[in-house]
């Protein structure tokens, strides 16, 4: 083996580059460049897949052991330590540091979206990265570029649902969080995800289902943290006010435009909210929702519901969920009523009544987005609801029901061929079997008839019961029971209707009603006034048109709506006001 004579002659050559101090001179960029690629290689080979692992103090210290002892092994073994050679030694181990941090810390920023989607479980790596920023701050706008470019890829198109995105975007605020506390590069990467997120329909209600599910998801977290939601600057300038000592100016790259870090929210039920810029919306999204469980579920028991106002009461102020704690209020006060009115009716002799529960809402403090479909009901249960009625009057005096006979939940027996099953259904899916007792056979014209209800609406009704195998097509829409079930080892079978329908109507209708409503309003002024700028047209609707929430509508969106109507032809634009075409 030739080592220790190609060592010798090394260290012979290093003696007299020495002696002619020419040294750093020679061996300096060669070497560099061997430890630079040493350390890509070394960070590439151990430090790349996984994300539960801290490696920056692993990598320094392989910087310090192999890196710097090997030339100072080679280099400088056969000469004098000096001043010299510790001090070339002590330079270039910064900059290898550096190098590692540099290099490393592009490593992890590539890897960004993954290690955000794992969080917390990537908190190691996270607090790399804060290593890496400290020492080469440059890499902060690195950062914010390339997670943009990342999150628009993978994440701000159609095929995400709203869900994922918004748990995304919940992992990025957390993970953002650790890595600057100031909040700047949130702020940075967050916008095109607020924007996004902003121009979905089901934004709100995603945000508001996942506040109020019982399941353990990001959401209900936060909110069972019961913060309160700030409306204004003022508690932030007492807090810099009491906390001077400690406060920081924003970092160089927080635009001067932007609130500083004192008046940026770092909870997460804020940031979300702050999407729309108010919190109203989300309040009547709320209400909505609860409304459509209510009447969807059918049960007296709010222990869960109450829960979840109380922890939001705490967050938007109770004034602002007056009207969903009436709601509640109303189940508790039916559940009551009904106890009195079946007590009552016990008494008396009530046999041929049709034992009902109801549930009595308070119709000025519910949304106004429930389904209003026509339906005719048996006389039975007509004659049961009249009965209700009456003891309900009775019971209240100058107060009165209205049924809104499509909602609610039958709970049935049918008997056949000496097999029982038991369904709960919606009235008409029950009023639709109910009347196959008295006519085996059925076309949809002649239930319609009955029924009074639209022929469409009727055969997605009758699909019901023809999955359940108790009605079969006899026809080209014509339906006949059948004369015994397929064969089951069960007497007895509990069925519930598979797919229960929200009772409200659907945002999107009630974006159409709403938007007609403003039209019809702004008719009117135009008539009465002739002519009116946008400004007035919007001072006007607000003053008259928009009072309740939910029903604002923004200078924008006016203005969106009105080059609508000029692109149809019912309106003219002329010297910056609008008025009607002429007849």
């Amino acid at each position: 083996c030739q080592c220790n004579s190609t060592l010798k002659k090394f260290n012979d050559f290093f003696k007299l580059l020495h002696n002619l101090k020419i040294i750093e001179l020679v061996i300096t960029e060669p070497m560099i460049e061997l430890i630079f690629e040493k350390i890509d290689n070394h960070l590439e080979l151990q430090c790349k897949s996984s994300y539960d692992k801290s490696y920056i103090k692993d990598i320094y210290k392989w910087i310090e052991k192999l890196i710097i002892s090997w030339p100072d092994e080679i280099l400088f073994k056969s000469l004098e330590k000096n001043e010299s050679s510790i001090r070339f030694l002590s330079n270039y181990a910064k900059k290898f540091k550096y190098y590692a941090a540099n290099i490393y810390g592009k490593m992890r920023i590539d890897q960004l979206f993954d290690i955000i989607i794992e969080y917390p479980d990537s908190l190691p790596v996270l607090m790399d990265l804060i290593e890496c920023l400290k020492l080469v701050p440059e890499l902060k706008m690195i950062l914010v570029y390339s997670l943009k470019q990342a999150l628009k890829l993978r994440l701000l198109h159609p095929g995400v649902n709203t869900g994922d995105i918004l748990t995304a975007y919940i992992s990025t605020m957390r993970a953002l969080r650790i890595l600057d506390q100031s909040g700047v590069l949130l702020e940075m990467v967050g916008e095109p995800v607020k924007q996004y997120l902003k121009g979905r329909d089901d934004t709100v209600r995603c945000i508001v289902t996942s506040l109020t599910e019982d399941s353990n998801n990001d959401l209900s977290e936060e909110l069972n943290k019961g913060y309160l939601l700030a409306d204004s600057d003022s508690e932030d300038e007492l807090s810099c006010l009491f906390n001077w000592e400690t406060w920081n100016p924003d970092p160089v790259e927080a635009e001067p435009l932007r609130p500083s870090q004192a008046s940026r929210s770092f909870d997460i039920i804020s940031m979300l909210v702050n999407i729309y810029g108010s919190k109203e919306l989300f309040i009547e999204e709320y209400r909505s929702l609860l409304a459509d469980r209510i009447l969807t579920q059918l049960s007296y028991d709010t222990v869960k519901e109450i829960k979840h106002l109380e922890l939001l009461k705490l967050r938007f102020g109770e004034s602002q969920l007056h009207q969903c704690e009436i709601m509640l209020k109303d189940v508790s006060d039916s559940r009551r009523i009904s106890n009195i009115i079946q007590s009552r009716k016990q008494s008396v002799d009530a046999s041929d009544v049709i034992p009902i529960n109801g549930m009595i809402l308070s119709a000025q403090f519910w949304p106004p987005r429930l389904k209003d479909e026509k339906v005719k009901l048996p006389d039975c249960l007509i004659n049961s609801m009249q009965h209700y009625k009456k003891s309900f009057e009775l019971l209240k005096g100058n107060r009165t029901l209205i049924w809104k006979p499509h909602l609610g939940l039958v709970n049935m027996e049918i008997e056949l061929k000496g097999k029982i099953l038991t369904f709960n259904v919606s009235p008409i899916h029950a009023a639709i079997i109910w009347h196959f007792q008295s006519k085996p056979v059925y076309t949809v014209d002649e239930l319609s008839s009955i029924m009074q209800m639209p022929t469409q609406a009727l055969q997605r009704k009758i699909a019901f019961w023809q999955s359940q195998g108790l009605l079969k097509e006899d026809g080209v829409d014509t339906f006949r029971v059948v004369d015994e079930l397929k064969s089951t080892s069960q007497d007895t079978m509990i069925v519930d209707e598979d797919t229960v329908e929200s009772v409200l109507v659907s945002s999107k209708d009630q974006k159409e009603e709403e938007l007609q409503i403003i039209w019809s309003y702004i008719v009117g002024m135009l008539t009465n006034l002739e002519s009116l700028s946008l400004e007035r047209i919007h001072a006007m609707l607000k003053m008259f048109a928009m009072q309740g929430p939910g029903s604002q509508c923004s200078l924008s969106d006016l203005k969106a709506i009105l080059e609508l109507k000029l692109k149809e032809l019912k309106l003219v634009y002329s010297n910056g006001v609008y008025r009607l075409p002429p007849s």
